[in-house]
């Protein structure tokens, strides 16, 4: 099992998802920019690696605007080298990476323009693992979307949406039930009809879930994954205390972490920490030293 954290290191000084302001937008500053991230990226990975942590989430964030129209600069191009060497880390290694868009990336939306603003960040989300030369098991996972008043057509937009996508994407997405719209039985009614894999949120899942028990809801994602797509995939956080329903604490209920991977023993998996201390939760919970 590899275990992992999200998108930043707080023991280093440096940052993977720099930006600037839209309006100072210049080729120098992207440029610049880019170098800046895809170093600090490089250290995380060269600093997980030495702490033996093999899974890691790449920050959205990593190539500021690339998305956006303002961006004509062909930065697959510019950086090719740059990310093949990282890609060629993490495979000698046997890292395993993801990548998680936010939640404005709606494949199942009613207007269309949303869909394809949805797609164009995919095609960027998916040029970054390409770029990197790893395996499909290195995945980019997503929410379903929203409900719109109707909860059926929204899961069978999502489904005719997902079917339309560009086989180059299918083969990384993955789709991860949410704590407030689509539980993993949504999620698997949507896996059974498109064939996608579901990424399973322990924590959503205690917010909002059909009654399955931990073992058999994990059970029932894990049969979603295919060879090619690697070993299920696990976000596992914990309640905040003082926060909100549904905000993710600083660190982890170790109990809870603990009764769960005793549930799901046999069960292949990778778990990625979604804790706001980030890589200091593995050191909190003796996972690593």
């Amino acid at each position: 099992m590899k275990i992992g954290y999200a998108c930043i290191n707080l023991t280093l000084p440096c940052t993977s998802s720099s930006t600037f302001r839209l309006r100072n937008f210049s080729d120098e500053r992207f440029l610049e920019i880019v170098k800046k991230n895809l170093n600090c990226l490089t250290e995380i990975l060269y600093w997980n690696q030495d702490k033996k942590i093999k899974f890691f989430r790449i920050s959205s964030g990593l190539i500021p605007f690339a998305d956006h129209p303002v961006c004509k600069i062909e930065w697959q191009k510019i950086f090719q080298k740059e990310f093949a060497e990282i890609g060629r880390y993490i495979k000698k290694n046997k890292m395993r990476v993801s990548m998680h868009p936010d939640h404005f990336t709606i494949l199942n939306s009613k207007d269309e323009k949303i869909v394809q603003k949805a797609i164009k960040t995919l095609e960027y989300h998916n040029d970054i693992l390409d770029l990197l030369e790893v395996e499909s098991t290195n995945k980019i996972q997503i929410h379903v979307g929203g409900v719109y008043g109707d909860k059926e057509k929204s899961k069978e937009r999502f489904i005719e949406n997902y079917k339309k996508l560009p086989l180059k994407i299918k083969k990384r997405l993955v789709l991860e039930n949410d704590d407030r719209s689509f539980s993993l039985k949504d999620c698997l009614d949507i896996s059974k009809e498109a064939g996608i894999p579901l990424v399973f949120d322990v924590f959503h899942h205690s917010l909002l879930n059909n009654g399955e028990s931990l073992k058999k809801a994990t059970s029932l994602a894990s049969k979603t994954w295919k060879k090619e797509d690697g070993h299920l995939m696990i976000d596992f956080s914990s309640q905040s205390k003082e926060k909100r329903r549904g905000a993710h604490a600083d660190y982890l209920e170790i109990e809870d972490f603990n009764s769960f991977l005793k549930e799901t023993k046999n069960i292949k998996k990778d778990v990625m920490l979604e804790t706001k201390n980030k890589e200091k939760t593995l050191f909190f919970c003796g996972f690593v030293v």
